[in-house]
């Protein structure tokens, strides 16, 4: 057995093990979130958009969030182990596609993803017991950094944008330029020596992030280009790590109860098809400009994380 197929074939015992210990815990018990079905109809095609822009390199943490902020159908201190319990599925489809069809250097990949394991492990005991206020906080702080991330996407990807900023702002054409090198990204296919230590930290605290709701992807993306790989293979990097990752956080929330049960059934459920027409039928899509209307979402939901925490915090005061 060749160590990709050793690879895969863990991840599938991996998501077998989730699904066996998922079934199992809720047996014995399973939270309670008020009006959570009558919200199927929004969430379903929620996680099908999300999923299929996700599957293109876009992410999709941080825009769900913006669609539960948006009509406030789950609670703010449940939605970091909502995302990643109900995002499971689909992010394991990924993972075997692009695994699968992307070279990329075997113990490149397993180091890293074993890195982001052990960071969404350390994760996911800490947020599944915060409070509500701390959870809000945590998510606005990290979602302003998210966007600053996509801006960084948008600029070094989409060259209307980049020549728009030089055409207004020519002292900053230097900047723009160093921001579209850092995209270009290398040839490389694997890690060694110092730059490997480096994406072995760099993912153990993306993989503790993602445990707050902050997707890896756009960060993962960035951080492998620095070091020199091509930004193709970030792709069974980012979506490895993720698929690692995800089952282990998830049982965390699952046993604290932090999760909304029914909504994640409803997103597992939904999303894997546009996973699937995304990775076999869309061949090309202008995804710069998706990330423009992103970054202002999420933008958006960051403010109101934080807003929500302001509150919190007066309630509080109050009572």
């Amino acid at each position: 057995m060749s160590p990709k197929t050793a690879l895969l074939a863990a991840l599938v015992a991996v998501t077998v093990w989730f699904l066996w210990a998922w079934v199992r815990i809720a047996r014995k018990s399973m939270p309670n979130v008020p009006d959570e079905k009558k919200h199927t109809w929004y969430h379903a095609p929620v996680a099908f958009v999300m999923c299929f822009f996700d599957t293109l390199g876009v992410g999709n943490f941080a825009t769900t969030t913006a669609a539960f902020k948006f009509r406030n159908t789950i609670p703010d201190e449940i939605i970091p182990g909502t995302l990643n319990v109900g995002y499971v599925m689909q992010t394991v489809a990924q993972a075997l596609i692009y695994i699968s069809i992307i070279e990329v250097d075997v113990w490149t990949l397993v180091l890293m993803i074993a890195a982001a394991v052990a960071g969404a492990w350390l994760g996911a005991g800490i947020v599944s017991h915060w409070s509500r206020r701390k959870v809000q906080i945590g998510m606005g702080l990290c979602l302003l950094g998210a966007s600053a991330v996509i801006a960084l996407q948008i600029v070094g990807n989409y060259q209307p944008a980049a020549e728009f900023i030089v055409r207004n702002a020519p002292a900053l054409q230097g900047t723009v330029e160093r921001v579209q090198h850092l995209f270009s990204g290398g040839e490389g296919q694997a890690l060694a020596g110092a730059r490997l230590g480096i994406g072995l930290g760099g993912n153990f605290l993306l993989g503790a992030l993602m445990t707050l709701g902050i997707g890896l992807y756009a960060p993962c993306l960035i951080m492998v280009s620095l070091l020199g790989m091509s930004p193709v293979a970030a792709f069974p990097i980012m979506m490895g790590s993720c698929a690692f990752l995800m089952p282990v956080g998830g049982i965390r929330f699952i046993k604290a109860g932090r999760y909304a049960p029914w909504t994640t059934v409803v997103m597992s459920i939904a999303g894997i098809p546009a996973v699937l027409i995304a990775a076999y039928i869309v061949k090309s899509l202008e995804v710069n400009q998706v990330r423009g209307l992103v970054f202002f979402v999420v933008l958006y939901t960051a403010a109101m994380m934080l807003r929500s925490a302001m509150k919190e915090k007066a309630a509080a005061r109050t009572a």
